[in-house]
């Protein structure tokens, strides 16, 4: 198990040194030097919590992959997820909402810390529609299949399948979500998630259009190539929207975004270890409930992004709930296996 996480083991000494020279340069203090430590720290373990279902939704996926294409998305993706996502991202949205260049957002992120942490705070109901209403998305597609055989929760999941045929029913229940959600706002905040929602959905539908255009009935090698650039593509979206809550609640620790992309950074490596551990012990497969457990926990995640635009779900709060959901799929997985293996013995003595 180790060897799948010695790299995210190096990563995070290498980067706890880096917040600590930081630590050091900024406080001249041992106890300056410890305070951002322990800041990297939480932050690592914050993201950790909050994107297990995360790994768990990559495994599913990536196991369907072809090897080349699992490899460029640990390896490209990641290098995405921490770079782009926890420094890139939030300057993005500093530069759009402020309207300034890029060096200029960089200087405010790290000489006005507080007026950066504002802009991005502001985002906040934004970024919350358009996460919630994609992530809605992916978690009701799971569950509205009609060829969907195996189910865990019979009495919520099979009255789903039956009904998964009624064209557009996801984009119907997101719609009524958004504007349930929109009632509880000020009308100027309300046109914003509104509109950052109806985004998330077009996204949702483009990256859908993507994959079905990539994905031939009858794969040559090259069609093979185009399927798996798809799946990456929708990985990547899935990514950036795992990690909206991340980037928001890491400004309740800290507005300096040195200290958020170590803490955030550390954190990302080990939801890609999580990711390969999976993978590569065929888990998902192994363990037939886990991917329940995960679509679960991101409907979840949804509905608290869609709560959080007007009452704040603390972070520890949200990652607990999709810990508790993936456990128990994971403890109803381990009963369903020994059952049939007691089954599979008996019926071999007989």
């Amino acid at each position: 198990m180790l060897k799948h996480f010695w790299g995210s083991l190096l990563f995070a000494v290498v980067c706890l040194a880096l917040g600590g020279w930081y630590g050091w340069t900024l406080y001249g203090t041992i106890d300056g030097m410890l305070g951002i430590l322990w800041i990297c720290a939480v932050l690592a373990v914050l993201e950790v919590s909050l994107s297990f279902d995360n790994a768990a939704v990559n495994a599913s996926i990536l196991k369907d992959m072809t090897p080349k294409w699992q490899q460029r998305f640990l390896t490209w993706g990641i290098a995405i997820a921490v770079f782009g996502m926890r420094i890139v991202f939030p300057l993005v949205i500093v530069m759009v909402a402020a309207g300034i260049g890029p060096v200029d957002a960089v200087d405010l992120a790290l000489s006005k810390p507080a007026e950066y942490q504002r802009i991005v705070s502001d985002a906040h109901i934004g970024l919350m529609g358009f996460g919630g209403a994609f992530l809605g998305m992916v978690g009701l597609k799971f569950f509205f299949d009609s060829e969907k055989e195996l189910n865990w929760i019979h009495i919520i999941e099979r009255p789903l399948a039956k009904v998964a045929n009624i064209e557009a029913i996801s984009i119907g229940l997101v719609l009524l979500g958004t504007w349930a959600t929109s009632t509880m706002l000020s009308d100027a905040d309300a046109l914003v998630f509104i509109t950052a929602a109806i985004g998330g959905l077009l996204v949702y539908l483009v990256v859908e259009i993507v994959n079905h255009l990539l994905e031939p009935p009858t794969p040559t090698n090259g069609d093979v190539a185009k399927a798996g650039f798809g799946a990456f593509l929708y990985l990547e979206v899935l990514d950036a929207s795992f990690s909206f809550d991340g980037v928001i609640g890491a400004f309740a620790l800290t507005n300096n975004l040195i200290i958020i992309a170590i803490g955030l950074g550390i954190g990302a490596m080990f939801v890609r270890s999580m990711t390969i551990f999976l993978v590569r012990q065929g888990t998902m497969s192994e363990y037939r409930y886990l991917e329940h457990g995960a679509f679960y926990a991101i409907l979840a995640l949804a509905v608290i992004m869609y709560i959080n635009t007007f009452a704040h779900i603390p972070e520890v709060i949200t990652g607990l709930i999709g810990a508790v959901l993936i456990g128990l799929a994971f403890w109803a997985s381990v009963r369903a296996n020994r059952a049939e293996a007691a089954r599979e013995a008996g019926q071999a003595s007989a």
